[in-house]
């Protein structure tokens, strides 16, 4: 976790990421792309993709953007961290995809406030396509939150072996972070599986993953979101892990995607994982 992405607009959750991407960057000696997004109409875009140096409007947003980064790179958290200030002409989501490819970042940080009922179908925020696209992980912050000091780190999964290649990322970022890695199956009505149904994807899940400081836990639950949420409540976790297919169209739509149901609904901080 050498190079962090932030985005902010300033506002208090996402200075609440950019204190955990102090704390982690501090932490091994990294870095951080503060990025912020003006999403300017396209007469106040030159062809470039800057802001038009000829309009009184364009030239505002900028020196705006200027003053909150100004002030932000203030805080003292943020003291002896090499923080580059990033701004981008482009709406929020390509702003964040690109940025973190052309700095081949390893970590995105994000606030998010979450979403409900049909604003989670037809709207989706910028978080929701962060997470279900990013090729890295993502750590979505829920709540102002001052300190990220976690010990107990709960990563939901199938125990399909397909999804053996995204929890070593998560073993890895368990590592880095010196925290306690839990495991967590959990078996519904709708998608029932035997003892030894489960035990056969133990094996074979555990034989992809290789050697790794983790045990598994089964829970059963009416569904796979609630039974996660109810046992990462059970242990007192301070994150929750999980994969990502990164699902589009009709595909998301008819299957949904479990993971950013828990960036929606968890109140504990969610990290990501592309399953590749």
């Amino acid at each position: 976790m050498k190079k962090i992405l932030v985005p902010t607009d300033f506002s208090p959750l996402a200075e609440s990421a950019l204190k955990i991407a102090a704390q982690i960057a501090k932490k091994h000696d990294g870095e951080i792309y503060l990025l912020h997004l003006l999403d300017l109409p396209l007469d106040l875009v030159d062809k470039t993709g800057g802001a038009s140096q000829n309009l009184p409007e364009s030239i505002f947003f900028m020196k705006l953007a200027h003053q909150r980064f100004t002030e932000a790179m203030d805080k003292p958290f943020l003291k002896g961290i090499k923080v580059h200030e990033t701004v981008e002409f482009s709406a929020a989501f390509d702003g964040i995809m690109d940025v973190s490819q052309k700095n081949e970042c390893d970590l995105i940080i994000m606030g998010s406030h979450g979403a409900e009922g049909a604003k989670e179908v037809f709207i989706g925020s910028n978080t929701e396509k962060v997470v279900r696209y990013s090729e890295i992980p993502v750590l979505v912050v829920k709540h102002n939150q001052d300190t990220f000091d976690a010990k107990k780190f709960v990563y939901a999964t199938n125990l399909s072996v397909e999804t053996a290649k995204s929890f070593k990322q998560a073993l890895s970022f368990a590592k880095k972070l010196d925290v306690e890695i839990d495991v967590v199956f959990i078996n519904t009505p709708s998608k029932f599986k035997t003892s030894k149904e489960i035990d056969d994807r133990i094996a074979s899940f555990s034989s992809a993953v290789g050697d790794g400081n983790y045990h598994i836990t089964v829970q059963s639950d009416k569904n796979t979101e609630d039974g996660i949420l109810n046992y990462a409540r059970k242990v007192n976790a301070d994150v929750i892990g999980i994969g990502t297919h990164g699902r589009k169209g009709l595909s998301r739509l008819i299957n949904g995607s479990l993971s950013e149901d828990l960036v929606n609904h968890s109140k504990r901080p969610v990290v990501t994982f592309k399953i590749k």
